[in-house]
């Protein structure tokens, strides 16, 4: 069951190669709850442990700890019948529970972490700003139908555990272009980290004298919400497609017509893609999305504070 998103294979490299050779150059301040109960721990006591990281109330930014399955359960669940939410697909209304992602932001974020970062095993990546957390209520699942994660149903082939997020029901706030919010529904959650917003997205703001351009700023909100999950910029995004933001910007600039077929249908470039397609997606939404990876092409030095690509 896909996980949808944009993300370019390291095939892509090639690819991109081979058709040009040019090279391309508020904080929401809150106290956390204290660690009173001590369930968290400094080292992992089982494979079951939920990694913990990013700025944590009361240790040093880039710390890590753990807290085990047993502990996550003793803390204030919330339970929900779902129906639209595509990795229970042909299981019929599904009960889930589990811990919401305000309550761990709560008890466990540092002062100035506003975003829960929730990543993958396969280093997907889905962001949380506080307004998405508001607004659609995830929760970090803990049982399905009652069932721990040897029960859950299984997804692409592989287990959906040990931990995945869901929502009560998500109904989207926001349209850009032919793009609708899309739900975040990571399966295979190893690790939460608690970040900074601004520092995080400072990462993929657009650059140069066209940043502001409407049509950049759109292709941007887009970009932040899909691309973001599987590539990355520097120490920012998503690892699962192994293809930076350079790259995606070098593809946008030296050959639009392709990132364009790409993005809509990756498997027209490359019969082995695993991208998953988005030909809902029209020209003005992928004009705008090639106008904002171009930003990075034409102005390679990232604004002050942002974290800068490597590869």
């Amino acid at each position: 069951m896909p996980r949808h998103g944009i993300w370019l294979t390291g095939a892509s490299i090639a690819l991109a190669a081979a058709i040009f050779s040019a090279p391309v150059r508020n904080a929401d301040a809150r106290a956390a709850v204290p660690d009173s109960a001590g369930i968290l721990h400094a080292t992992r006591e089982s494979p079951s442990d939920l990694e913990l990281g990013g700025e944590l109330a009361g240790l040093p930014p880039g710390s890590t700890r753990y807290v085990t399955r047993h502990d996550l359960l003793a803390l204030p669940q919330v339970s929900y019948t779902v129906t639209d939410n595509p990795s229970f697909k042909g299981l019929g209304p599904t009960r889930i529970s589990g811990v919401s992602l305000e309550e761990l932001a709560k008890r466990f974020a540092g002062a100035n972490a506003d975003m829960v970062v929730a990543i993958s095993s396969d280093k997907y990546r889905a962001n949380y700003p506080r307004d998405y957390r508001i607004a659609h209520r995830p929760l970090l699942v803990l049982t399905i139908n009652g069932k721990g994660p040897a029960d859950w149903p299984k997804s692409e082939g592989g287990d959906m555990g040990p931990y995945l997020i869901s929502h009560p029901k998500f109904t989207p706030r926001f349209k850009v272009l032919s793009h609708v919010e899309e739900m975040q529904i990571p399966w295979g959650v190893v690790r939460i980290d608690f970040r900074n917003e601004k520092q995080v997205y400072g990462a993929i703001a657009p650059r140069g004298p066209h940043a502001n351009d409407v049509q950049v700023q759109d292709g941007y909100r887009i970009a932040r919400e899909n691309c973001f999950r599987c590539h990355n910029s520097g120490n920012e995004g998503g690892r699962k497609a192994g293809v930076t933001w350079t790259v995606i910007s070098a593809v946008a600039t030296g050959s639009p017509d392709f990132f364009m077929a790409w993005v809509r249908d990756p498997k027209s470039k490359s019969p082995q893609a695993q991208m998953p397609g988005n030909p809902e997606y029209d020209a003005a939404t992928l004009d705008a999305l090639a106008a904002y990876f171009k930003t990075f092409a034409a102005a390679p030095n990232p604004p002050a504070g942002a974290a800068r690509e490597t590869q």
